[in-house]
């Protein structure tokens, strides 16, 4: 009740997002002719709950659910071709609908995925009420706020993306940031990336880490006129780095976000910084991105970066 509660109050706020905006466009699909058994085993694999089947001028024509290969189980029908067990009258979404729209068929049907076509009928992604709270992170990745609800979460330690705690002393790194030390800065995230190697983590993940953690660490540096923290946890399939400060705060995230836009002085650009505030490139190399700014209260980044292939 409480997550329908919460769909339904995005779907307000974020009533211009379209399917394609949250919808996972990566999609597992498979052909009639393949086996039940292949579904099951690709379902295992990849931990999700519905495959969409596509003839082969990759238009949708039905879908294989966790429901059908339970009743192919039990039925014996495990070894037969996914047509003689998939579900072919499929309830789909247009590429163009609204976020109020799919909340809604959601609430009315009761269905756990929706794929999502084009004009032609060929599949395009395929959304689960979980990519809708995730996609709205996506689309708009960003949080800035001024009201005092979620001015608060600058100093709690709580996961602005996944909810879960985040307590300073169970971080398994941590760096305070030297403003005052112009040259130093990026420093934090050589550390962490040495650190990262150690624990024998994906170099290509490595490299983004590293990447994302440096814009961060010169924002802090550069533009908060504060100290702050780098903190990184690793979880069971990702790895969750907060970079916080008590500074100036972002008085226009929006701004912010532009390539180019710096608020950096000249004896800063001097040394080969303040090109920009690196956002763009935050987005770019990280798999979930929140930022809450508050005006002379600080800046808090969260981002995640999922480890499992």
């Amino acid at each position: 009740m409480k997550n329908k509660k919460n769909l339904k109050k995005y779907a307000d706020i974020f009533s211009n997002i379209k399917a394609t905006d949250v919808m996972t466009k990566n999609v597992t699909t498979l052909t009639p002719e393949n086996k039940v058994s292949q579904a099951k085993e690709m379902m295992r694999i990849k931990k999700i709950s519905g495959i969409p089947i596509l003839d082969k001028k990759d238009k949708l024509i039905g879908i294989i659910s966790l429901e059908d290969i339970i009743k192919a189980l039990e039925f014996n029908k495990i070894n037969e071709p996914i047509q003689n067990v998939m579900t072919t009258n499929v309830i789909t979404l247009n590429s163009d609908d609204n976020l109020a729209d799919i909340v809604e068929k959601f609430d009315i049907l009761k269905l756990r995925r929706f794929p999502v076509v084009d004009k032609n009928n060929k599949i395009q992604g395929i959304i689960s009420r979980v990519d809708i709270l995730h996609g709205i992170l996506e689309k708009f990745n960003l949080i800035y706020s001024h009201d005092k609800k979620r001015n608060s979460t600058l100093s709690q330690e709580i996961s602005l993306i996944t909810g879960e705690k985040l307590l300073i002393n169970e971080a398994e790194f941590h760096f305070s940031i030297d403003n005052v030390d112009i040259i130093a800065a990026g420093t934090g995230a050589a550390l962490l990336q040495q650190f990262l190697k150690k624990k024998e983590i994906d170099n290509e993940i490595i490299r983004r880490i590293g990447i994302a953690t440096y814009e961060a660490e010169t924002n802090v540096v550069i533009h908060s006129k504060s100290i702050g923290d780098i903190l990184c946890f690793i979880k069971e399939d990702r790895i969750i780095i907060r970079i916080t400060d008590k500074g100036i705060g972002i008085e226009d995230l929006e701004k912010a976000m532009e390539e180019g836009f710096t608020t950096a002085s000249d004896y800063v650009k001097e040394f080969g910084f303040g090109a920009g505030m690196g956002i763009q490139n935050m987005k770019r190399f990280t798999d979930k991105l929140v930022i809450i700014s508050e005006k002379k209260k600080g800046t808090q980044v969260e981002m995640v970066f999922y480890t499992d292939k």
